[in-house]
């Protein structure tokens, strides 16, 4: 990536994000707590694929915890026990095979430059994975988004909850758990979501196939 990219990356983050960080950091606090920890022992090794400032991976209880991004301005976002790596996710990842025992990544497949990319960043994802340990990704379903999917000037790669795991299966993933509606598409609000109704969300599945609109995928190696 060329330094005008990084900084048109930085730019992005920065228009989007920037007066959202306190709600984002509430919001990622209480689906850490109440959600994702269950795919996270305190003694695991886990990586923030796509971390952005941090809001997964700051919240996450864990041994060692790793943050990748192309963005440099991450790198200020992430607690001080957080290892950056600051790289292309479809080069050769700075960790060793076999290491990590969960790779999360949210709403970032779908910003790769096209399948190329997200192929050989699936390929990294398995050979850094234990044996046993799992893959979570989320992002927004081009199914139930084709009217919006598109709004988002850096969007390039279109998935689905289908195409997403024939991907992973066909790179030696098992999937575990595959929802085509988990989340709603954005966290972009006026108003704030009150915490009682962010944890009543996800505690009712129920609501998810009205409201959601991306998927959840749970992948071993």
């Amino acid at each position: 990536m060329q330094a005008n990219d990084q900084a048109d990356l930085s730019r992005i983050y920065a228009q989007r994000f920037a007066d959202q960080l306190d709600y984002r950091n509430r919001v990622w606090r209480i689906l850490v707590e109440h959600f994702f920890s269950r795919y996270i022992s305190e003694n695991a090794s886990v990586l923030d694929l796509g971390c952005g400032y941090g809001e997964f991976i700051n919240h996450v209880r864990a041994a060692a915890r790793f943050g990748m991004d192309l963005n440099p301005d991450s790198a200020a976002r992430l607690k001080p026990d957080v290892k950056f790596l600051y790289q292309d996710c479809s080069q050769r990842w700075e960790i060793p095979d076999h290491s990590l025992d969960v790779v999360f990544t949210s709403n970032f497949f779908e910003h790769l430059p096209d399948k190329t990319s997200l192929g050989k960043t699936l390929d990294e994802t398995r050979r850094c994975l234990k044996p046993g340990g799992c893959l979570i990704a989320i992002g927004p379903n081009i199914k139930f988004l084709a009217d919006a999917y598109w709004d988002f000037w850096d969007h390039h790669v279109a998935l689905s909850d289908v195409s997403i795991r024939e991907a992973l299966n066909t790179r030696g993933f098992l999937t575990e758990t595959c929802i085509g509606r988990f989340l709603p598409y954005t966290m972009s609000r006026k108003r704030p979501i009150p915490d009682l109704l962010i944890t009543t969300y996800l505690k009712t599945p129920f609501f998810w196939r009205f409201f959601g609109k991306q998927f959840l995928v749970v992948a071993r190696a």
